[in-house]
């Protein structure tokens, strides 16, 4: 087994362990019948806001793909990318190393319309930018409106930032979109091409990648209580930091990643009650997803099979 086989599986497990490690001692005063009273107190009407905040979420996750196919010029049916986005995200978010786990499920299926092995890397390679490009959008648009949601970090993540760094980042995203005006010619890595995607694919981006993240963090902001409650961009802003560290950490499904650094980001608020909203969160976004993904699976295998004989 090479050292790049287990590298990643050893840093995701090194993080949930210390992650466990800290929960631990921050929550030991909590039982799991609180959090149980927590979830019971979430209203009807907000699980199902929830709800469709997170099929909102799925579905601009599907947009990830469809965008990296057009980019290609590659027409697929949008059932059949909606199914495959789907079981990607769903499977990868769960099982950790989500850009490598998800290019081997996005090969299973991709390659069956057709798609090369160099097709398939640049989808994977366009999906994941087009996450990161949404992520730094709404980053720096909350830096330059929101400046004081890193300092709920300063604690538990060396970061600190301002509404300068905001801008910042905002010139770096517009030199991304003028770069496309511009139609600058292909990157070349051996005999790989990448080209630089047409405007029209950089206005998508623009578009999808923050409505995913906006979507994801609303399942969250509608589990949350009323008390206390700091508004949707603060929880959207703690959401940015806490999904990107869970990611970074390969820790499958940022298990306790995600809760130690959203803790810290709503110190402020009763922890069972924000540890109920992200319970809710791992239900619709991790757990309920996996489940039908599975099934959508063993019924693609089962097809694929029946096709051999």
């Amino acid at each position: 087994m090479t050292l790049k086989k287990i590298i990643w599986p050893a840093i995701g497990l090194s993080a949930v362990a210390f992650s466990v490690w800290l929960l631990y001692h921050e929550l030991r005063g909590i039982s799991i019948e609180d959090v149980g009273d927590g979830l019971a107190a979430i209203p009807l009407h907000r699980w199902l806001l929830a709800g469709v905040s997170s099929i909102v979420a799925y579905i601009a996750l599907a947009g990830y793909d469809r965008i990296a196919l057009s980019h290609l010029g590659k027409r697929i049916s949008f059932l059949f990318i909606t199914i495959c986005s789907f079981t990607t995200y769903a499977l990868s978010h769960n099982i950790g190393g989500s850009v490598l786990s998800g290019a081997v499920i996005r090969y299973r299926a991709y390659a069956t319309k057709g798609l090369t092995g160099q097709e398939i890397g640049v989808l994977v390679a366009l999906c994941s930018f087009t996450f990161a490009l949404g992520a730094l959008l709404l980053g720096s648009l909350l830096l330059i409106g929101e400046p004081e949601v890193l300092e709920r970090f300063v604690d538990i993540l060396p970061i600190s930032a301002s509404r300068t760094t905001g801008f910042v980042l905002l010139a770096l995203i517009g030199l991304y979109v003028f770069g496309s005006w511009l139609q600058l010619r292909p990157l070349r890595l051996g005999s790989l091409q990448i080209h630089y995607p047409r405007l029209s694919i950089v206005a998508q981006q623009l578009i999808i990648g923050p409505m995913e993240l906006m979507a994801a963090a609303a399942i969250i902001y509608f589990a949350l209580p009323a008390e206390g409650n700091p508004g949707y961009f603060i929880v959207l802003g703690v959401f940015v930091v806490s999904f990107s560290v869970a990611l970074l950490s390969h820790a499958p499904g940022g298990l306790g990643v995600l809760e130690v650094v959203f803790l810290a980001g709503l110190s402020d608020m009763d922890p069972v009650s924000v540890l109920a909203a992200l319970v809710v969160f791992r239900l619709f976004y991790l757990i309920v997803p996996l489940i039908l993904a599975l099934f959508v699976v063993l019924l693609f295998e089962k097809s694929q099979f029946s096709r051999r004989v």
